[in-house]
């Protein structure tokens, strides 16, 4: 099993930055991507990107391109969401998500909790 734990929410005003962090823990190995979610109330969950573990390729969803970034710090296994110039709309609950190589490319074997992000306006 791996677990995975967010941090990093809370509210910020329109324009500004926040980061996030997804701790990974458990059985890392099994492990192949790590992905970032989002989502509002009364909508869909929303794919903001990923990583793969081994060769380090990012994708980002076109929606946040160019002003969120992934990056890792695989010493600590932590995948770390960068987010700048902030809009009320990006107001989510963000969730980390984990994919095994046994799992299609966009299924997830594990979810983090999440943890809310607030735009105020």
């Amino acid at each position: 099993q791996v677990q995975l734990l967010e941090s990093g929410g809370g509210l910020v005003q329109t324009g500004g930055s926040l980061r996030l962090s997804c701790a990974a823990s458990g059985r890392t190995v099994n492990l192949l991507r790590l992905a970032w979610f989002r989502q509002a109330p009364g909508k869909e969950r929303e794919f903001l990107g990923m990583m793969f573990l081994v060769g380090g390729i990012i994708e980002y969803s076109q929606s946040v391109k160019g002003r969120f970034s992934i990056s890792r710090d695989s010493g600590y296994n932590t995948l770390d969401l960068d987010m700048n110039s902030l809009r009320p709309e990006d107001t989510a609950v963000y969730y980390c998500a984990g994919g095994s190589a046994g799992s299609a490319r966009d299924a997830y074997d594990w979810w983090g909790r999440g943890t809310q992000v607030t735009v105020s306006s």
